[in-house]
């Protein structure tokens, strides 16, 4: 499922896409919620102008539906990649149902390939303190 960020004061305020077509998703990792592990998930698109508000506690992927896309983020602190961790993006627990269009090649990097499943037990707390 791409990448995500988990710290207390990292919220992705407004994601949105600025060129052509994206399927955003949230997935809830808040231990204790009534929802942990629930996925929600929505088609992006500059005609539409249309935002995804992610919160802490959640973690965040996408899929491009077209063959480029650019992606503006508004985030409430400055980006530390030493505390960025990941989950599966197809990851049969959470089931997100991907629309993934007839004939297209999903691409991704090793890293995201590497990523734990989330249902083994993995940190998603920050691994430093601020």
């Amino acid at each position: 499922m791409g990448r995500f960020k988990f710290e207390k004061c990292m919220d992705i305020e407004g994601l949105y896409t600025i060129e052509p077509e994206v399927f955003d998703v949230a997935v809830d990792i808040r231990e204790g919620s009534k929802t942990y592990g629930r996925w929600f998930g929505v088609v992006l698109s500059a005609e539409k102008k249309n935002m995804l508000y992610v919160p802490e506690g959640f973690a965040h992927g996408f899929l491009v539906l077209t063959e480029t896309a650019e992606f503006v983020y508004k985030l409430t602190d400055y980006y530390h990649p030493e505390d960025e961790s990941g989950i599966l993006w197809n990851d049969p627990t959470i089931g997100i149902d991907w629309p993934i269009p007839e004939g297209m090649k999903i691409i991704t990097s090793e890293r995201d390939r590497n990523h734990p499943a989330f249902s083994r037990e993995i940190s998603l707390k920050p691994k430093r303190s601020r």
